[in-house]
């Protein structure tokens, strides 16, 4: 037997929408694993960035006044699965790592 992944409504096999919720109860899992993995590589990128980003402009001072708010925010976004808005990676891009703001403008926001 088959169940639905959203309310556990036992299913045909065949069932293509639970009858009880009317969700689609198609199996994405093989695409959510890659598309997950996917994700945290391109996180792992956009950290390692602006790293490499604070410790090159540390020398400056100044511009570790907002290297360091927008590296430690973009952080704790990506820590808390919350979506980055277009105008802090923006500003990532121009002010602490271009490679970083790139991959940041890549990255899937539809996170849950």
């Amino acid at each position: 037997m088959k169940y639905c992944i959203h309310c556990g409504a036992q299913l045909h096999e065949e069932a293509v929408i639970c009858v009880k919720c009317g969700c689609s109860v198609k199996d994405d899992t093989c695409n959510a694993v890659e598309k997950v993995k996917s994700d945290d590589t391109l996180e792992t990128v956009i950290k390692v960035f602006l790293i490499i980003g604070c410790v090159a402009q540390g020398w400056l001072l100044i511009p570790l006044a907002w290297c360091l708010p927008i590296t430690i925010s973009v952080f704790k976004s990506l820590k808390e699965n919350k979506p980055i808005g277009t105008g802090m990676k923006i500003c990532t891009l121009l002010f602490v790592n271009m490679i970083a703001g790139i991959c940041m403008l890549c990255i899937n926001d539809n996170k849950q």
